[in-house]
């Protein structure tokens, strides 16, 4: 769940990827939707994800953020936002990787079980 070395930077790259194309497709759709809500939400999702905090949730979220700024805005610039919604949703089954909040709350544990007697 958090891979360390190429495989974590990877992950790295793709979740500042995913909050790029979030905050890029909250402000420019979001000024369509004239929703002040929109682009605050996308901000805050955008953050978490740079830092890798609750990164299945917030990039889930963010899935349905775009959906909903996909469905309600309509115009001919639909396709970043279909891949941005399949990044999203990339990220968010692969998990955040090692460089991130999650891997140092979440991360792995050394378990020291008692010897029996």
């Amino acid at each position: 769940m958090f891979p360390t070395g190429t495989a974590g930077a990877a992950l790295f790259i793709l979740r500042i990827s995913v909050a790029a194309t979030l905050v890029a497709g909250g402000t420019a759709h979001g000024a369509q939707m004239s929703w002040f809500g929109i682009r605050l939400g996308s901000a805050i999702l955008a953050i978490f994800l740079c830092v890798g905090l609750f990164t299945p949730y917030c990039s889930g979220m963010g899935c349905l953020v775009q959906i909903y700024v996909l469905l309600f805005t309509g115009g001919t610039d639909q396709f970043p936002l279909e891949i941005a919604i399949v990044n999203g949703g990339i990220l968010a089954i692969l998990g955040p990787g090692a460089y991130s909040v999650d891997a140092r709350i979440f991360g792995r544990k050394l378990l020291n079980f008692p010897r029996r007697r």
